[in-house]
C-alpha cells in the first residue's frame, strides 16, 4: 500500500516511510520524573538538556501527571536568564471540552477566567487534577522557535485530565511568550502541593 504525501509540488507517491523526504524528524532530549517534586525545570544546557536554536520547535509530553494535591493545576512558566527567574510576559487563550462517566453532562466553552494578558506568573495549562489513585493528567505543548530574537514565543497546549468530580476534560491553552529575548528555561509546577508522580519528556522537531 502507497503512502501518499500532499505539498506544494503535486503528489508524491512512496512504498515505505524510509523513502519519503523532507520530512522533520523529532529527537528526543531529557525525560523528568516526578517524586512528589515541587517543580520541573528544563534548562538549556544543563542536565544534558537542549533549548536553543538547534530546533525550530520543540514538543513537550505529559504522561500520568499525579497531583499530590486534590484540584491541583499544572503550570508553566518561562525564563530568559537560564532560570533565574521564571516571568516571561504571557497572552494566552484557553477553552475546553467536557463529559462526565454517566453521559449526563457534556459542554464546550470559552473560559475566559482562564487566560492571561500581558501576566508575568505561572499560567494554567490543565485545571483541577484529581488525586484519586488512578486520576491523573496527560498531553502535549509544543514551544515554537524559542531562541529567536526577532520574533514572539508562541506555544500551543493539548491537555487532557480526569476529574475529581469523574469528568474527563480536553483543555486546549495557547498564546505567546511576548519576549524578543530568546527563552532558555521552561518550568513546570502545581498551583498547590507537588507533583506527586509522572513524566514530562522533551523533543525538539527538525
Amino acid at each position: 500500500m502507497s503512502i501518499i504525501k500532499l505539498n506544494n509540488n503535486g503528489v508524491k507517491n512512496a512504498t515505505a516511510f524510509g523513502s519519503i523526504t523532507g520530512l522533520g524528524s523529532m529527537t528526543f532530549i531529557k525525560k523528568l520524573t516526578a517524586s512528589s517534586s515541587a517543580t520541573l525545570s528544563f534548562v538549556d544546557g544543563a542536565s544534558s538538556v537542549v533549548l536553543d536554536n538547534t530546533y525550530k520547535e520543540y514538543l513537550f509530553t505529559f504522561k500520568d501527571i499525579h497531583p499530590a494535591t486534590n484540584n491541583a493545576d499544572l503550570m508553566i512558566n518561562f525564563s530568559i536568564d537560564s532560570g533565574s527567574n521564571y516571568n516571561v510576559t504571557k497572552t494566552s487563550t484557553h477553552f475546553r471540552a467536557l463529559h462526565n462517566e454517566g453521559g449526563t453532562e457534556s459542554s464546550l466553552d470559552y473560559d475566559s477566567s482562564n487566560d492571561m494578558a500581558q501576566g508575568t506568573g505561572d499560567l494554567n495549562i490543565l485545571l483541577n487534577i484529581g488525586s484519586g489513585n488512578d486520576q491523573c493528567g496527560a498531553g502535549y505543548l509544543h514551544l515554537f522557535n524559542p531562541s529567536s530574537t526577532t520574533f514572539v514565543k508562541h506555544f500551543i497546549a493539548n491537555m487532557n485530565r480526569y476529574d475529581p468530580a469523574n469528568f474527563t476534560v480536553n483543555q486546549f491553552t495557547s498564546g505567546y511568550g511576548n519576549t524578543t529575548s530568546a527563552i532558555d528555561a521552561v518550568k513546570f509546577q502545581m498551583d498547590t502541593g507537588n507533583i506527586d508522580a509522572g513524566d514530562i519528556c522533551l523533543y525538539g522537531i527538525a
